[in-house]
């Protein structure tokens, strides 16, 4: 069951925010159109209301940085189980989408817009070569009723079936409008579910909480600063950045030297801030990062400018080397990305072996 969310206003009486339900889901979706950071952050809207070929109409469709899909139906009362089946109906659609047919609909509902362009703005890079491998299912409702709790439970621990279900609160005070919003299961707990059910299908095993972590080591970033005030980082634009948003207290990295090789493992200690915010402990006072000793410039040209600026993830260190130790061997993974899942086994193995890890 997803968790009860209240509001109370403060004052010299303590007034409860009374939950009441949106209008209308032209309303609800007209909300997310505008922003679909609120279902989750590093999705680009492809379009509303995608017909599809059996004459059903899609509410949202959105894709990732990745080039996965998500379906997105919406609901602003209860929602019964038959929009389960619905959104299944929907994915066993969507799936047959080819990068031609999301270029298509990315150009009828977007004025005639080059997807290509649209990606490139959001994500600050080019779509990858494949897109729509993966899918997921997201379920926006007010309510869910307890068949509907319990097919989706079902799918997704037992099956792997990517679907979740989104809760919101509206509330209205005054000329004030607000929305609220909880999942019903942990959206980390469903990726590794996914993971589970794909390496049943030949692909290899995700535990949910290995991230490999690209440092480009040069003069805007230091390996040397990064072990000594516990961090890592990126910068110069949302095509380097965007990705640490993955990286979620406790998930543990393995952090690799694009070129050179692997220099270290550690456990994320704190979320992604930007520049402006990061603060690092000099001789036990907490100092902002660029006024600290440091041998890099991390983009402090750009400590104002969000879309540029250094980004940076507090790090607990396991084990680290110097760059003139880093560990690699052909054949271990490496990615163009900053941050991506960590699945492959020979490339663990032997990071476990070579950091003299427990597990």
């Amino acid at each position: 069951m997803p968790i009860e969310l209240g509001i109370w206003k403060l004052g010299n009486k303590l007034e409860k925010v009374s939950f009441s339900a949106i209008e209308s889901e032209q309303k609800l979706e007209d909300t997310l159109v505008q922003d679909i950071s609120i279902l989750s952050t590093g999705l680009m809207l492809i379009g509303r209301q995608i017909p599809t070929a059996q004459g059903k109409f899609i509410d949202l469709l959105a894709i990732d940085i990745e080039g996965n899909l998500s379906v997105i139906e919406l609901k602003k009362d209860r929602t019964p189980r038959e929009a389960v089946a619905q959104l299944l109906d929907y994915a066993s659609w969507v799936h047959t989408l080819s990068y031609e047919d999301i270029i298509n609909i990315y150009s009828d509902k977007n004025g005639g817009d080059e997807f290509e362009k649209g990606f490139a703005n959001t994500f600050d890079g080019n779509p990858p070569d494949e897109i729509n491998k993966e899918l997921k299912l997201i379920l926006v409702a007010a309510e869910l009723d307890s068949s509907s709790e319990r097919i989706i439970n079902y799918l997704s621990d037992n099956f792997g079936v990517p679907i979740n279900a989104m809760f919101f609160r509206y509330f209205k005070q005054g000329d004030s409008e607000y929305l609220t919003r909880t999942w019903l299961i942990d959206p980390q707990e469903v990726e590794s579910n996914i993971s589970k059910s794909t390496a049943k299908k030949g692909r290899e095993l995700w535990s949910g909480q290995d991230f490999y972590v690209a440092y480009g080591v040069s003069e805007n970033r230091s390996w040397e600063d990064a072990i000594k005030y516990g961090y890592i980082s990126a910068g110069g634009g949302r095509w380097y950045t965007r990705t640490l948003e993955s990286l979620t207290q406790g998930k543990r990295i393995f952090v690799c030297v694009p070129g050179t090789g692997y220099v270290g493992v550690g456990v994320v200690k704190e979320t992604v801030m930007p520049a402006s915010e990061f603060k690092v402990d000099v001789d036990g006072v907490l100092i902002p990062i660029l006024k600290a000793p440091i041998h890099a410039n991390y983009h402090s040209e750009y400590v104002d400018d969000l879309e540029n600026s250094e980004y940076f993830v507090s790090v607990d260190w396991v084990k680290t080397v110097p760059i003139e130790q880093a560990f690699w061997e052909k054949g271990m993974y490496a990615n163009q990305n900053t941050v991506t899942k960590l699945r492959n086994k020979f490339t663990l193995e032997r990071l476990i072996q070579f950091f003299k890890l427990e597990d």
